[in-house]
This record gives C-alpha cells, sequence and structure tokens, in this order.
C-alpha cells in the first residue's frame, strides 16, 4: 500500500506537468482522488466510463490517463458525465492526468518511446511548447522501405504516404494528432513524419512538399507513455500495475 500525495507529487515532479501550456481542459495532474490509499495502479490512454469500469474491476485505485475527463467541461453532472464519476466513486479510484507533458518527457514520453520503438535516438525536438518541444526529431540510416515494415510489425493499421526520400536522413515524431506538427515539421527540415493521425487536406501538403507520413492511429501512439509512468511508479512503490486497454481502433 502506498500514499496518494506521494504517488501524485513523483508524478507532478517526472512529468514536469506545471511547466506545459496546455489545452484549458487538460487539467494535467490529480483529477480525482480516492481515500488516499493506493494498492495498485492502472495505465489507460482516455478516460471514461468503460477504462473506469475496468479499472475498478481490475482493483486499481490510482489510475493514469493521457486525455483526463475534463476537456469538455464545465457541465452538468448529470447522464455519462456523472456515470464516470460515479463509477470512480463505487470503486475508489484516483484518476491522474497528463496530456503535453508525457509526449513530450524525453525519457518516458510518447515520441520518445515511438522513436526507441524503431531503434532511433532523438536528437533535437520540434514542435515548441512553453515548457519544452512536444514532437522529437531522431537521425536514421532506415530506409523508407524498412521504415514502413517495422512500424507494419508493431501498430495494427498504419496508413503509408510517401513521397519523400526513399532514405531519410532524419524521422520526426508526434503522437496522437499531427495536425498542428505539419508546420513545423516542414520548418525543422524533416521529410517524414510518424504521427498517429492527420486531416484529410495534408496529402496534397505531402504530395507538394514532398514527405513521408506514416499515420498509425492516434490511441495506438499515445500507451506508450502512461504504460511508462506506471511501470516506474511500479517500481518505486512496490506496487502491481496494469494497462487497461479498451482496443480504440481510431
Amino acid at each position: 500500500m502506498a500514499n496518494l500525495a506521494k504517488l501524485v507529487a513523483y508524478c507532478d515532479k517526472r512529468t514536469r506537468g506545471a511547466k506545459f501550456k496546455d489545452a484549458p481542459g487538460s487539467f494535467n495532474g490529480l483529477q480525482f482522488a480516492n481515500d488516499g490509499r493506493v494498492t495498485r495502479i492502472g495505465a489507460a490512454v482516455d478516460a471514461g466510463l468503460a477504462p473506469f469500469r475496468s479499472a475498478v474491476a481490475a482493483g486499481v485505485d490510482f489510475l493514469i490517463v493521457h486525455h483526463g475527463m475534463y476537456w469538455d467541461m464545465p457541465r452538468p453532472l448529470t447522464g455519462a458525465a456523472h456515470a464516470r464519476v460515479e463509477a470512480l466513486v463505487a470503486g475508489n479510484c484516483a484518476l491522474y492526468s497528463s496530456h503535453l507533458p508525457l509526449d513530450a518527457h524525453p525519457k518516458i514520453g510518447n515520441n520518445a518511446l515511438l522513436a526507441r520503438q524503431l531503434g532511433l535516438k532523438a536528437r533535437r525536438g520540434f514542435l515548441a511548447n512553453e515548457g519544452g518541444d512536444i514532437g522529437c526529431i531522431a537521425p536514421s540510416s532506415l530506409t523508407r522501405a524498412a521504415l514502413r515494415r517495422r512500424l507494419e510489425s508493431l501498430y495494427p493499421r498504419v496508413v503509408p504516404i510517401e513521397f519523400g526520400s526513399g532514405r531519410p536522413a532524419e524521422v520526426a515524431f508526434c503522437s496522437g494528432s499531427g495536425n498542428g506538427a505539419m508546420a513545423a515539421l516542414l520548418a525543422a527540415g524533416a521529410d517524414t513524419l510518424v504521427t498517429g493521425e492527420l486531416r484529410e487536406e495534408w496529402f496534397n501538403v505531402a504530395q507538394e512538399h514532398g514527405l513521408n507520413l506514416y499515420l498509425c492511429g492516434h490511441y495506438a501512439t499515445e500507451v506508450h507513455g502512461v504504460r511508462a509512468l506506471a511501470a516506474e511508479l511500479s517500481a518505486k512503490f512496490g506496487l502491481p500495475w496494469e494497462f487497461i486497454a479498451t482496443e480504440n481502433p481510431l
């Protein structure tokens, strides 16, 4: 058993959440408290009724998520919003959220871990934000074909858009939505991006500017950070942990 306040303090410090400018509804940090005691850690990409119920059924009483539950708040605690809170209360489950801080972290962030999956190491950042760069760029010796094969072995669905070089010197990473990263990618001089999803209009930009874009799923590219943070907490505080999957295909 561990103290909730100590777990929260560790997460706050490790993710450097207070330094990052994020969307107003992100509310990085402890979003919902329990009785102050933690016996089992969970990690999930999204806040939601289904992952909350799954976490509680698994005995989780400290759940780490990437997308918290206050994006569209304030709103009345009725219907689905009430059901979410009710599930946490009934299960005595605390909720901790870390959005952009857990994309950007150089060790346990989604983007650093995406690069590491491919055997690459980030050398520079891009997509500047208050608190630090959100995305990262790694030098690469992989051919475009090899990069695609590795991604297809790791992710259930990869959408390749290939108009860039056959042997990109660098690969950029932006987990989740890559829409806000495209201008920064062009400014950074890289022609290859691994991301989760993009709007339709970026296909024309890829053609016109000679880019390789690999879309691996918003959800699928953002499972890494919460898992890494949960594993660290588990080791430090001697608590079991598990990933709460929702099989989100988007």
